[in-house]
């Protein structure tokens, strides 16, 4: 029995401690507390969590030029979890660009954040009971996943999906492939993003075929300008023939 209890009390501390494994950014040896995303202390303390809204629109931080000057928003709002600083562009740049998709937990983590947030600040109707709550997102050109060979969207989508316990549908596609928007204008990411997005048909009539309303969250990983995300709305709300409010969910702003 003594040995029994033994190897019990090994396995209770070690459900109790800390784990000692890599910093997911810095990827020093540490002791990495439940809740910190698989960061260390000191980069989960980095971290440039979006905590005050001053956009009521998109969500950003801060004085937001692009939601005044935008004439139609095919969103009710959007809400990010970061700002999308220097240490969060090496984050993204590690899981997009260098194909480290162990991120993909804490990214999804990390949009829980975002979520909290819209649910906090749409002030929902009565009646959001009988609204069906939906995750989907912004896709990719056949070329991109291709370079990739994954949707870092779509990853993180399912990861909230699978917490906040909501399906995730492949409700968008792409037609045709654009260069990256993070390079162009304003008035060039509207141009270029024009015709771009399609709905799937099957996706969307299974949806419609369960009549009542649906609330839908687009997901993406960073929010620039706001024209993709009110892209993809547009194009959902052309096609659906029930009640649907939309919302934007991005990692960062």
């Amino acid at each position: 029995m003594s040995e029994w209890w033994r190897r019990m009390g090994d396995s209770l501390f070690s459900l109790l401690s800390p784990k000692r494994e890599a910093c997911l950014l810095c990827k020093q040896v540490t002791s990495l507390e439940r809740g910190q995303l698989g960061l260390c202390p000191v980069c989960y303390t980095r971290i440039p969590w979006i905590r005050k809204v001053v956009c009521v629109s998109c969500g950003r931080g801060e004085y937001c030029p692009d939601c005044r000057r935008r004439s139609n928003t095919n969103f009710t709002k959007s809400r990010s979890a970061v700002r999308y600083d220097e240490t969060m562009k090496e984050l993204l740049a590690r899981y997009k660009y260098r194909g480290d998709e162990r991120l993909k937990t804490a990214f999804g983590q990390m949009l829980v954040h975002a979520m909290q947030q819209l649910r906090i600040d749409r002030r929902p109707s009565p009646s959001t009971e009988q609204v069906r709550e939906i995750i989907t997102y912004v896709p990719v050109s056949e070329q991109r996943m291709q370079e990739r060979g994954f949707n870092q969207a779509e990853q993180m989508a399912r990861e909230l999906g699978r917490l906040a316990g909501f399906p995730v549908v492949r409700l968008l596609t792409r037609s045709k492939h654009t260069a990256k928007q993070s390079f162009k204008k304003r008035n060039e990411r509207i141009d270029d993003l024009a015709h771009v997005f399609e709905c799937d048909a099957i996706e969307l009539r299974e949806i419609v075929a369960q009549g009542g309303a649906v609330l839908i969250y687009i997901v993406d990983d960073v929010y620039t300008t706001g024209s993709t995300m009110n892209q993809c709305a547009m194009v959902i709300k052309e096609r659906m023939s029930i009640p649907v409010e939309i919302c934007g969910l991005t990692w960062a702003r």
